[in-house]
C-alpha cells in the first residue's frame, strides 16, 4: 500500500511538473524591447541603412578603416522593414547577414518554422534576440542571448541564455545543436566583402570596414 501510494504521489509531481513546463512555455515572457511607432521604426531603418552605405566608401590613402555603430533599435527596425512590418524608404544597402541572433528553432530543430515579430536589443558585449514561431500550432516565443562576433571572415555566436515561452533552458542541452546547424549554414553567415568584422560593444552592433 505504501509503495501504492508513493507511485501515485510521483506520477502525481511529474503530471504537475509537466502542466507547469507546458505553461511556462506557452507563457509569453517580458518583451526584450519596446514596440516603436511606424514612423519611428521608419526613420530607424533608414538610419540602419545609411550608417551600412558608409561601409562602401573606399578608404582614402592612410586613412583607418570605416566604423560604424549601430542601435539595437536600429537592428530591430531594419529587420521589421525587411519582413514587410515597415515601408521600405531607401534601397538596401548591402550590410552583415543576420546581424540578428539567428533563430534557434531554424537552428535547432528540422525543417523551416514561420518566424516573426523580432526584438533585439544588446546590453554591453551580449546580444539579445526575442521572436515567435509555432510549435504543435500555437504561438511560442524564444528567447536565445549571447556573444556576437566574427572570425575568418564569417559571423559567430556563442549562447549564453536560451529560453522558450518564460521556461529558461540550459545553454548546455542546445548549443551543440546550435553550432552544428549553423556550421551547416556557413553560408548565410559570411560577411560581406566590405566588411572585415562585426561585434558587440558596450551596447551597440559594431561594424568594421575591410
Amino acid at each position: 500500500m505504501k509503495k501504492w501510494k508513493l507511485d501515485r504521489v510521483i506520477s502525481l509531481a511529474t503530471l504537475v511538473s509537466s502542466l507547469i513546463a507546458i505553461f511556462l512555455v506557452l507563457k509569453r515572457p517580458q518583451p526584450v524591447a519596446q514596440p516603436m511607432p511606424a514612423p519611428v521604426a521608419a526613420a530607424k531603418a533608414e538610419a540602419f541603412q545609411e550608417k551600412l552605405e558608409q561601409l562602401e566608401q573606399p578608404k582614402q590613402p592612410g586613412q583607418p578603416p570605416a566604423e560604424v555603430r549601430v542601435s539595437s533599435d536600429e537592428v530591430s527596425a531594419a529587420l521589421a522593414q525587411a519582413a514587410g512590418a515597415i515601408p521600405v524608404t531607401t534601397q538596401p544597402a548591402s550590410g552583415p547577414p543576420n546581424s540578428a541572433p539567428s533563430s534557434p528553432e531554424v537552428a535547432i530543430g528540422p525543417g523551416q518554422p514561420e518566424v516573426k515579430d523580432y526584438q533585439v536589443t544588446f546590453d554591453g558585449d551580449v546580444a539579445r534576440g526575442q521572436f515567435v514561431t509555432q510549435i504543435g500550432g500555437k504561438d511560442v516565443y524564444v528567447t536565445l542571448a549571447g556573444h556576437l562576433s566574427s572570425k575568418d571572415g564569417y559571423a559567430t555566436f556563442d549562447p549564453t541564455e536560451f529560453k522558450v515561452g518564460d521556461l529558461s533552458i540550459p545553454v548546455s542541452l542546445v548549443n551543440d545543436a546550435l553550432q552544428k546547424k549553423l556550421s551547416e549554414q556557413r553560408d548565410r553567415l559570411k560577411l560581406p566583402d566590405n566588411v572585415d568584422g562585426i561585434k558587440v560593444e558596450n551596447g551597440e552592433l559594431v561594424i568594421t570596414q575591410r
